[in-house]
Parts: C-alpha cells; structure tokens; sequence
C-alpha cells in the first residue's frame, strides 16, 4: 500500500509514499501543515510534508489494534487511541508519551469507534456500539460526563462538533450520526437534543460540516448529496452574546439631587466618579469613561480575544507562544477567510506573469515553489498592478513559507499586510514609494542627524538603507525567530510600527554603517543578516513611537488597521492605473510579437526537422535493404542444417515412443491393482464403522436405562421427603386445633364459675334481707362498689375474649392461606389429585365457618345470660331498699348501679326474682351443656377428616407406585 500526493491545479503527481501494509482508513494533517499522520488497522506513520518522508512510525501487537491516531487542533498533542480503549497523549516534536486517560467505568464500558475533539482541544468525545457517549476533558485528564443517547440509537457511527463563532473554540453542539441514518445535534452542556437531519426514509451515509458551522454537507443512503444550512434549522446556534456594556437608566430629572453621579456600569471594573464639587469635571469624567468603554469595545477581537490586553502579554513577554501564534495572528488580523472568494481567484489558474517564476527565484522545495505561484497569481488576478510588481514575491515569500499549508491563510495574510502596513507603496509605481522613504528619512533626521549625514556625504538614499528592508519585509536580514517575534509587534499595533522598525534598525546598527565607505558594502550590509538583539530594536521602535513628534509621525498620514471584507475581497486600486495599463499593453504586445516569431521559427524549425528525417529514412532503407539479403542467405544455410537435425530427431524420438508405450502398459496394470486393493481396503473399512456403530449404540442404551433408574431413586426420595413434609404440616395443625379446644374450654369454665358464683351472690342476697338498716346500707354500700369493680372486670374479660376471638379469626385465615398455597404447590406435583384435595378443602372452610357462627351464638347467649342476672341482681337490692326508703334515697343507689353497670339503665321495670327464674337459668345451662358435646363431636370429626386427607396424601399415585 502506498499514499500518493497530487497537485489540485495541475493534476500532477507530487510525491507518493510507501510503508503501510494494509488499507489506510485515517488521515490527520497538523495545524501548521507540515506534519501528517496515517493510519491503518496495524500501524501508525508520521509523515514530514515537507520531504514526504516518514518520520516515525508505529507498531503494535495484532491483537490490540489501532482505532485512530490525530493530531489535537492548536497543540502539538498527538492523541492515539486503540481498541481495548486505551488513549494516550504523545508530544510532536519529542514522540514521548505525555499522559494516559484513565479506563472508563465499567458500568458504562463500550468499545470506542469514532472520536471528536473541540477546536480548543480541550474536550474529546467518544462513542461506538452503544448508545452512550463519553466525553473527557483532556485538561483534567479525567471523564467528566456520559451522554446517553435516546433508545433507538444502538450504535454510533460518526461525531463532530458543530464550529461556532462565539465560543473561542470550546464547542458545545455535537453531532452524533447513529446507525439509522438520523444525525442528531446534542448540547453537551445541557444535554439538550436542538435539531436532527436524515430520516428512516433518506438515511445519511456519511456527513461533514463546513470550518464556519454554517454548512452541513451529507452523502444520503441513496447516493444523492444534500446541504443543510444550519442557521435555517436553529435560530439558537450561532446566536451572539450578550453585549458586555449594561447601561443602568437615570432616574426622572425631578428626583435627582444636585450631587448626583451618572455612572455606567460594565462587566469589567467598576468606574468610579472622582471626587469633586463642580458638576462640570463630573460630567467630563462620566464622558472620558464612556470613551475608554467604546474603545475596549473595539479592542475586542472576533475570536474573543482583545487586542490591548495581547499588547499588555507581547510587552512582558516580548512575543507570543509558539503554540498559539498563528491562532493570534489571525485574530489580530481578523481574517474573513473567504472560501468562495479565493477559490474563484484560484480557478483562474496561474498568472501569465508568474508562468516562469522558478527561472527567477530558483526555489528548491517544489511544494513550496508551487504555494508562492498560485499566492502570487491569485494577488495577481485580484488587482492588476500586482502582476507588474517585481518586489511582490520577496514581499509574500516569508508567508508563503509560513503558510505553506494553508493558502487561504497566506493569500489574506498577504492581502492584509498590502492593504495596511504597505499603505501608498503603489503611488509612484513603478519607482519605489518616495513618500513613505521621505517619512522614513525625516524620523531618521530627527534622532539620529549623524547617521543622516553618513548617508549623505557617501551617496547613500533611503532607496539603499530602507527600501530593501522594507520590499522583503526584513526577512532577508533576520532570522526566522527574530522575524517572528517583530512581526508579534508588527500585527500588534499601528501600520506605522513597520516603518519605524526600518529607522530603529538604522539607528541599532549605526556602528558598523559608520564603518562603512563603499556603496557595495552598503548593499551588501542591507541584504544579509547581521548580527543584533531583535529585542533591543523592538523597545528601540516603542521609544520612537512615543517619542517622534507629531508633524513628522507617520500615524499623522498613515490610516488605521482595516479588516479584509468577509464575502468578497475589496478592490484595490491605490495605484496610477494608466501607467499600468500601458505596461499591461506593452507587455500584450510584447507577448503577441513573441508568440507570433516563436510559431514562425517553430515552423522553419519542423521543416528542416522534416528535411532531415527523409534523408536519415532513406539511408536506413538502403542499409536495411543489404542487411535483409545477407540475413536471407545466412537464413538459407541454417534451414538445410535444421532439416538435417530434425532427421535425426525424428528417428530418436520413434524410440522414445516405444520405450514410452510399454512403461504406460506397466503402469496401467499396476493402477488396476492398487485400485482392487483399495476398494478391498474400503470395505473391510466400512465393516469396521459398523461394528463400532452398534457397540456405541449399545454403550449408549446401557448408560440411558442406568440415568433412567436413578431418576427414578430420586424420584422415590423426592416422595418420601413430601411424605414427611406433609406429616409434619398435619402435626402442626393438629397441635394447633387441640390447643384452641383447651383454651375454648378454659373459657368455658371460668364462664361457669362466674355464673355459679353470682348465683350464689343472689341468695345469700336473698338471705339477709332482714338484718338491721344500718348494717344493710353498709354491705350494700359495700356491694355496689363490688359489682362496680366486677362490672370492670367483665368488661375487660369480654374485651380479651373478643381480641382473642380475632386473634383466632386471623390465625384461621393465615392457616386458610397456607393450606391454599400448598394446595397450588400440590397442584403442581400431582395434577390427577387437584379435584378430590379441593373438594375437602372447600368442606373444612364451610365447617370452619359453621364453627364461627355457633362460636358467635354461644358469645350471644352468653351475654344474654350476664344480662339476665345482672338485671335479677338489681332487683333483688331494689327490693332489699323499700323498706328503707325514708332513710336511704333510692336514687342515689340507681345512680351507683348506673355508674357500675351500664346495661341496667335501659330497664324500666324490675320484678321480684320468682320460681321462673330458677327454672329459666337450669334450661339455659342444659342447653349451653349440649352445645358443648355438639362442639367436642365437630371437632372430632375434623380431626377425623384431617387424618384421612393426610393419609391420602401420604399414599404415592398409582403411576409412580407401579
């Protein structure tokens, strides 16, 4: 496999390179151009564009695998990352290993297919077959965040940040193309879907979006091309801030007092007023802020950088970081990067001017002169003077080496740098601009005179001690190093900086141009580098600046920095036109007379060519005439010796045939052998599969009966372990109802005791009706209190009998619930009993309810019979009271019974306990005694019925018993 590189214009062939093994699927150019990295599945090169040779190249093992290998954007980072997702960081220049992310979380691990990175280099995205994206910050070297994409999006195919104009390169919009063709736009911050292009229908294949973030470019499934404006899917992307000055409104005129301050208030530092009486320097202050607020406004550049606090670092630090100078340079300079603009100059092909460029400026770099041509023509092609300047390639040449890669970049550079800093250079064309040599000749005499008059009294203009430096803009005598840091300083402020720079060299080397005599040494000194501290000449042109009056300052006739138009480039027509067209005229005419002579001289030159190819053909014949008949006597000779061998072949080759013919009979009968044999072979083979056939048949019918009959143990002790589960059930709940029937009659008799022991309370009632009054009202006093704490005590009795009685009720029901669940579990295991168990079950439920309901009867009659003696009880003390009732108040005794039994308020009248009575309470206890035996049958019969049910269970099915 190999790479090749080709010209765009031209269609040429540059360079091919070779070295990769397998397919390339990957490649990343660096941000200055000169470096690129190619990628396949096994390694990975570093290639130098500019000798398009392989710098370095790495190798790893087969089974890990490259996934991809970039350059970080603005760094010198190299970012690989492979497919057991590891991700490593390496430094361009040294190939040392910087960082390592750490693994993700395995929670959320996925195998990284497609990566993205944000122009600022600060963020890398990162998907694959999942529908999770995990972002990393590459500063914290840590994973900060992982999106998870909506459920139809099983696997990631591609990611880009979406460009945005206002965000300085930290890009919050991504754009995640899923395997169904949808490319969905995510903010990364929010977590916000803002809008999606393709469909189910028209899926995209693979998309692309413009440097700007205007432009969507998709390849659609079925082959068509389709461009997205992104402005018309979303108003919200590409959105400016804020503005940074906030204006607070002044109150109405009649509530402001007369030492008010108007103070406005903006993002930066707080202004504040200064101290003062008079109204008059308070209002001027106010407007001095207001002005300095307007002038940060447009020291603000598009790039979100400001222009007065680079000047701020450029003095400290005497030049910007490497790594960020062109990032800078074109902020400062504020390129539109017209895409459509250039590429309509480029389209135009080379200039006429420049079609023999390398005859002049012999450059060595092909790559390099082909760069400078197409820069030149393109200037050439945007104004017409351009063609005619000879200085214009010293002119861009150092930018074009700068800009190699990027020819967008150089030609505005380039442009840029004519329109401001190269102000009436065309205005005496084609002599060299006198006025602003006149400019630089008047700061040279006001502070250095000596210099001056050197010049002078040696014949030396300022066309000898500042054009050249200026035409070449110093890059003839500087150093690549010093040449950047001035230009730092250059970009940075006035266009009249330039200018100055061309004085305070003057007057930084005045020592050996003292020295200096002879012209050529001269010329010599300002065409070659010199040794010098470029930062030394820097201060030198600061100290100009400040310090060179007004009247002579070039900022006085120089305008300030303007910015190329964005959309199209503007017209450049600061030059004398006619002089340029008759040059253009002349150099036509020129151009026609000499391609009139050349065709002429071209067609005497074929004709003569003609003369002389004729005569060298005919000699060629005669001689080839001679050559062909000695060739066909020597032909001749050899013909009669070839049929003398082929004779004696012949006569060989008829004893080879038959030699031949009886090997082929000796061979024939050994096959027919060999082939009897074989099939012999064969059979006695097939025989053998047989007999190995039935023996493993039988081998396996041996080991199926033996694993038949130990599932058939397991099954037996499957059984048994049911059998001694169920027995165990049916004791629990045996245990369980003979513990209920003796708590049932624990009650019953303390029921009876009760009764008994009230009953006898009555006749001794009865019996001691006669007694004194005193002692009467004292045992009745007595009693009431009794009965009151009696009353209590029954209370609380039925309280506990009914919370028992729930408690019961609950562990029925809980006992209900548990037959049920093994009766599902039954069911399972022994289909064929499910019917009879159900039927039984349903049995024990109505007998467990029918239980219930005389349990409730019983409780009734129960408080019947409280009732009834309670009421007796009362009416035996009533009767025991008339007698005395002049001594004791009779309702004071109704109220005590009120207060200790509350049923007793509800009679109306109460009679004398007769003979009825006693024979009611004997009919009541006959009847409770044969509830009692009713209940003790019912209980044995379900004692009964349970045994039989377990015994049942207990007895295998008849299937598994035979």
């Amino acid at each position: 496999m190999f790479l090749t590189c080709t010209e765009t214009v031209t269609k040429e062939l540059v360079s091919w390179m070779r070295g990769h093994e397998s397919s390339v699927f990957s490649i990343s150019v660096h941000a200055s151009g000169r470096y690129a990295i190619t990628t396949s599945s096994d390694t990975a090169q570093l290639w130098d564009l500019d000798t398009f040779q392989r710098k370095r190249k790495l190798n790893i093992l087969q089974s890990v695998g490259i996934q991809k290998v970039f350059f970080l954007p603005l760094s010198n980072t190299i970012l690989s990352c492979f497919k057991d997702n590891s991700i490593f960081a390496w430094e361009c220049d040294t190939l040392s290993c910087r960082y390592q992310l750490p693994a993700p979380p395995e929670s959320s691990s996925i195998l990284y297919k497609v990566f993205a990175v944000t122009r600022d280099g600060r963020i890398l995205a990162a998907g694959g077959k999942s529908n999770h994206l995990h972002l990393w910050c590459l500063e914290a070297k840590q994973l900060f965040r992982i999106i998870q994409m909506p459920t139809k999006v099983r696997a990631i195919r591609h990611l880009e940040f979406l460009p945005d104009s206002f965000d300085a390169g930290s890009n919050q919009v991504l754009g995640v193309l899923s395997q169904d063709g949808v490319m969905r736009f995510v903010n990364i911050q929010t977590c916000k879907l803002l809008f999606e292009i393709g469909s189910l229908d028209e899926g995209i294949s693979s998309s692309v979006i413009s440097p700007h973030g205007r432009y969507i470019a998709s390849i659609m499934e079925n082959g068509s091309l389709n461009i997205y404006s992104v402005q018309a899917l979303t108003q919200e992307i590409n959105k400016p801030p804020p503005p940074l000055v906030k204006v607070i409104e002044d109150l109405p005129k009649s509530k402001l007092n007369s030492g008010d301050l108007k103070i406005k208030v903006t993002t930066g530092r707080v202004l504040r007023p200064a101290k003062s009486r008079e109204n008059k320097i308070q209002t001027r202050i106010l407007k001095q802020d207001l002005a300095g607020s307007f002038e940060n406004k447009e020291n603000e550049l598009s790039d979100g950088l400001n222009k007065k606090r680079l000047q701020v670092l450029l003095k400290g630090y005497g030049e910007y970081p490497m790594k960020y100078r062109m990032f800078i340079w074109r902020s400062l300079l504020q390129l539109p990067e017209n895409h459509t603009a250039f590429s309509s100059l480029e389209d135009k092909g080379v200039h006429v001017a420049f079609l023999n460029l390398q005859k002049k400026y012999p450059i060595k770099s092909r790559k390099l002169l082909r760069v400078l041509q197409r820069t030149l023509s393109a200037l050439a092609h945007w104004s017409a003077i351009f063609s005619d300047t000879p200085y214009l390639p010293l002119l861009a040449f150092p930018f074009v080496k700068l800009f190699q890669n990027n020819q967008l970049i150089c030609f505005e550079v380039v442009a840029t740098l004519i329109i401001n800093w190269c102000q009436h250079w065309f205005e005496y064309f084609p002599n060299p601009p006198i006025n602003i040599l006149s400019m630089i000749e008047n700061v040279l005499a006001f502070h250095d005179k000596d210099l001056l008059q050197h010049f002078i009294d040696h014949d030396i203009t300022s066309q000898l001690y500042a054009w050249p430096l200026l035409e070449t803009v110093f890059s003839e005598v500087l150093t690549r190093e010093e040449w950047l840091k001035l230009f730092d300083n250059v970009f940075s402020n006035h266009p009249s900086f330039l200018l100055m720079t061309v004085v305070a060299y003057n007057i930084h080397c005045r020592a050996p141009l003292l020295n200096c005599s002879l012209k050529d040494d001269f010329e010599y000194f300002f065409h070659h580098r010199n040794n010098l501290d470029i930062s030394v000449v820097i201060r030198e042109v600061y100290h100009l600046m400040d310090t060179t009056p007004t009247d002579i300052h070039p900022n006085s006739m120089l305008h300030v920095f303007v910015a190329l138009t964005k959309g199209q480039y503007p017209v450049f027509n600061q030059y004398p036109k006619f002089i340029v067209d008759y040059q253009t005229q002349e150099r036509e005419r020129i151009r026609i007379d000499e391609l009139d002579y050349l065709r002429e001289r071209q067609m005497v030159e074929d004709m003569q060519a003609e003369v002389d190819q004729q005569r060298v053909e005919d000699e060629a014949w005669y001689q080839k005439q001679e050559l062909l008949r000695k060739a066909e006597e020597t032909r001749r000779e050899l013909l009669l010796q070839e049929e003398e061998k082929m004779i004696q072949q012949r006569q060989r080759l008829a004893s080879v045939k038959r030699e031949l013919k009886v090997k082929e009979m000796h061979l024939q009968d050994a096959t027919r052998r060999r082939f009897l044999k074989l099939q012999q072979d064969q059979r006695e083979m097939e025989l053998r599969r047989l007999d190995d056939e039935i023996e493993r048949k039988v081998h396996m019918r041996d080991r199926e009966i033996a694993t038949t009959a130990k599932d058939l143990e397991m099954r037996h002790l499957e059984l048994e372990s049911q059998k001694r589960h169920y027995e165990k059930n049916l004791i629990r709940n045996q245990e369980a109802v003979a513990k209920e029937m003796r708590e049932d009659a624990n009650a019953f008799r303390q029921k009876v005791d009760l009764e008994e022991h009230m009953f006898h309370k009555l006749i001794e009632t009865d019996q001691t009706q006669n007694q004194k009054t005193q002692k009467l009202i004292e045992e009745n006093l007595a009693k009431a209190g009794q009965a009151c704490l009696n009353a209590d005590w029954r209370i609380q009795a039925l309280y506990k009998q009914r919370c028992d009685d729930l408690r019961r009720n609950e562990c029925y029901q809980e006992v209900a619930r548990l037959l049920r669940e093994n009766r599902r579990k039954e069911t399972e295991v022994l289909d064929a009993m499910m019917g009879e168990e159900a039927k039984k079950w349903e049995e024990a439920k109505e007998k467990d309810f029918h239980l219930k309901s005389e349990k409730k009867a019983s409780a009734l009659a129960d408080a019947s019979r409280k009732w009834f003696l309670e009421k007796e009880i009362n009416g035996a003390l009533e009767h025991a009271e008339r007698p005395y009732s002049k001594a004791v108040p009779r309702y004071q005794i109704g109220q005590v019974a009120s207060s200790c039994l509350p049923q007793t308020s509800q009679l109306n009248d109460i009679s004398e306990m007769d003979s009825s009575t006693c024979i009611s309470l004997n009919q009541r206890r006959i009847q409770w005694d044969t509830m009692e035996r009713e209940l003790a049958e019912r209980v044995r019969n379900l004692r009964q019925r349970l045994t039989v049910q377990a015994r049942n269970r207990r007895r295998p099915p008849p299937l598994l018993a035979t």
